[in-house]
């Protein structure tokens, strides 16, 4: 299993031998420990619970929790897989080393949160004209439909929140792996602000 729970820190830029620029984004790597197993048995899936980085004060509900792992983590996920390694035992430390330069892995985080936005910034709609009957109404949705069934289907293109979604890039590549500062290098960009949780995970 390749995965790790990392916060995005910013992006550079690194030229190549050859001279070509490329962008990379660069994610921090906190402690990681393996903190609990999910099986079919018992749980209807298979799992791995991997808690990162050090938190102040756990609830006693997780502290328990935690008790057999030794670990008291501020962030906790769960990576799904299809089989447990036995590498993989409760209480097992990952370090950024796990990932290597050339990997090619899937990169999931939170988008920024744009507040409540209108059809045209979020869906790209088109505005009507400011001219010859305009009547001010230039950046209204207008008809949304007929009025059966008396209410709006799931998925309408409407104003709304926007932003602030999960959201996953597919088949990036590991661009470099620093263990002095436990910082990760990725090519291109990640959803989600600084300092926002990302989990970076093998790709299949």
């Amino acid at each position: 299993m390749k995965a790790l729970i990392t916060r995005k820190v910013g992006m550079l830029s690194t030229i190549a031998e050859d001279g070509v620029m490329q962008a990379v984004t660069l994610l921090s790597v906190g402690d990681h420990t393996v903190t609990h197993h999910k099986t079919v048995e018992k749980d209807g899936y298979t799992a791995v619970q991997i808690g990162a980085e050090t938190a102040k004060k756990l609830s006693k509900s997780v502290a328990g929790h935690m008790k057999a792992a030794n670990a008291t983590p501020k962030i906790i996920r769960e990576i799904r897989m299809d089989e447990i390694s036995d590498d993989l035992t409760v209480g097992t430390k990952l370090t950024a080393d796990i990932f290597s330069v050339g990997d090619t892995v899937d990169v999931t985080g939170t988008s920024k949160g744009k507040g409540w936005a209108g059809t045209i910034k979020r869906h790209n709609f088109h505005r009507q004209r400011k001219t010859h009957g305009g009547k001010g109404n230039t950046r209204q949705p207008g008809s949304i439909g007929s009025m059966y069934p008396q209410h709006i289907f799931k998925g309408k293109k409407m104003a709304g929140q926007m932003g602030h979604e999960q959201v996953t890039i597919q088949n990036l590549k590991i661009a470099l792996v620093d263990l002095e500062h436990n910082v990760i290098g990725v090519t291109g960009a990640v959803p989600g602000p600084r300092k926002g949780i990302v989990i970076l995970k093998g790709a299949k």
